[in-house]
């Protein structure tokens, strides 16, 4: 299994190829916020681990493990998004809580989390019980002393 900074960089070397056709360092550098050379070290352990191809000067190639993983972890951010917007989380927490708790839940969990978000899309009546609950806890909040 890849190191969570691994995964930060598969997830977004996996965006990259998936909305411009390839990524290169510099592009991965720019998304990940961190230094080229860092790039260049973390794309290296990725090649040895089979993530990815990577030729200097060339650019790299995500191989079917790499596409698989990059995959799954884009698919897991986007259910985190989408569970903490169903339960009420303010849109501009969002991404950081997400950052913050993607690499430290269970895959068992995940799965947990996917089969909640399908119940509540498929009764979008309970995702209305829940919000009115979550207001009037705020209302009752606002109200005391």
């Amino acid at each position: 299994m890849p190191t969570p900074s691994m995964e930060d960089y598969l997830e977004n070397i996996y965006k990259l190829i998936d909305t411009k056709g390839y990524a290169r360092v510099s592009d991965i550098a720019e998304a990940l916020e961190v230094h080229p050379s860092s790039v260049t070290k973390m794309v290296q352990k990725l090649d040895q681990s089979k993530y990815l191809v990577y030729e200097k000067y060339r650019g790299l190639v995500l191989t079917s493990k790499g596409k698989k993983i990059g995959k799954r972890l884009v698919d897991r951010h986007t259910l985190l998004e989408e569970f903490l917007r169903i339960i009420g989380v303010s849109e501009e927490l969002i991404y950081d809580d997400v950052e913050g708790i993607e690499h430290h839940l269970s895959w068992d969990s995940i799965t947990s989390i996917e089969y909640l978000v399908e119940y509540f899309q498929k009764n979008p009546e309970r995702i209305a019980e829940l919000r009115a609950l979550k207001e009037a806890d705020e209302v009752e909040e606002d109200m005391s002393p």
